[in-house]
């Protein structure tokens, strides 16, 4: 089975790491990949360094005419049997070389996560006739998207969950936090990992620490966010100043192989507002770290509130924030989430089995 992966990514973030977890389980199931992304972009390295097959557009975005041609090439000579669209860009792209060209091979799209709002143009596309099916990563993706979906489109929609690789539990810590950051020993860490965009709602990240220190007066525990720096950033920081809480919160900025460094968490405290994943709660719970999540994404169906993690409501920071304290208080109630998650990712959400997942998924496609 051949397959051809198209994504416009051009940073790295969730998405990405997605793929770079099941490609390579894909391989194993006798899947041939072959990613058409864009050149010089931290997917194109990472699929070098796991020995997939890259051809690079060098306009650093799809849409552009020669890439309509490249990709017809690519697809006379590769002969893929299915097309797995992954980023939203990708999907545009795919629609007007359908256009173009009238493209054969059936294809997928994987859908991450839903924007607040939808456009026109983005309703045409999601419910593009063109599609054979659409993956959705969540069962909270799948109902989101039902929204602006037709009733033919809405049969096309399967969920096969975000994964962790097994690997990661062999990874070594990239540096000692505490170390590296002059953070008493004393103290207890609560770890958040989020680019600094608009769906991961960093100021509620915030809104939690301010709660939890100057509300409730909790001066024993240090709070680290590690992510890549945006046009946010900013706003952010002069929130944390204009809230008094600089000793409290360390940004980071992003740290190469961040996922090492859960571990070194007493907790993940994750707020996102809009999310598919994501990959870094699931990363956690396999790690051994206990979450304290928003009900965003995947979180449903990995997490029973109080059963092995706590969830709040979008927003919620003084619920984030109680349940926080209520868990780094209680060594045992630490210990039974640890032991409860651990134990739902190794079986369920693991690179292997949804690698597996998604190969049924394509050869139910070929069939249709």
């Amino acid at each position: 089975m051949k397959i051809l992966h198209i994504s416009g990514a051009k940073g790295w973030g969730g998405n990405e790491q997605q793929m770079m977890y099941i490609l390579p389980e894909l391989a194993k199931n006798e899947v041939e990949n072959l990613v058409f992304g864009i050149e010089d972009s931290v997917l194109e390295s990472q699929c070098a360094k796991k020995s997939i097959s890259f051809i690079g557009v060098k306009d650093r975005k799809l849409n552009k005419l020669r890439n309509f041609s490249l990709l017809k090439n690519v697809i006379h000579d590769f002969r893929p049997d299915i097309i797995h669209l992954h980023t939203s860009d990708s999907l545009t792209f795919y629609v007007i070389a359908k256009i173009l060209f009238g493209i054969k091979p059936k294809t997928v799209f994987s859908n991450k996560a839903m924007g607040t709002s939808s456009s026109f143009l983005s309703n045409l596309k999601y419910n593009f006739k063109g599609l054979s099916s659409i993956i959705c990563v969540s069962n909270s993706v799948k109902r989101d998207l039902g929204k602006i979906l037709n009733e033919k489109a809405k049969s096309k929609t399967v969920v096969v969950h975000d994964c962790v690789s097994l690997e990661i539990l062999n990874l070594k810590s990239v540096l000692d936090l505490k170390e590296t950051y002059k953070i008493d020993s004393g103290l207890k860490v609560v770890g958040n990992i989020a680019n600094h965009s608009n769906a991961k709602d960093l100021p509620t990240f915030i809104n939690v620490v301010d709660e939890v220190v100057n509300n409730l007066n909790r001066k024993d525990i240090k709070f680290i966010q590690i992510g890549e720096f945006t046009k946010n950033t900013p706003e952010l920081k002069q929130l944390v100043k204009d809230k008094g809480l600089e000793d409290a919160i360390i940004f980071t900025d992003k740290i190469e192989n961040a996922s090492s460094l859960v571990p070194q968490f007493d907790a993940f405290l994750m707020t996102s507002q809009r999310e598919g994943g994501p990959t870094s709660v699931l990363e956690a719970m396999l790690l051994g770290t206990p979450v304290v999540s928003t009900q965003v994404g995947v979180v449903p169906d990995v997490i029973q509130d109080g059963k092995n993690g706590f969830i709040a409501p979008v927003k919620d920071f003084k619920q984030l924030a109680a349940k926080v304290l209520t868990l780094l208080d209680n060594e045992s109630l630490k210990s039974e989430f640890v032991v409860k998650s651990k134990a739902i990712i190794q079986n369920d959400f693991n690179a292997e089995n949804i690698a597996k997942q998604t190969k049924e998924e394509y050869l139910r496609v070929m069939k249709l």
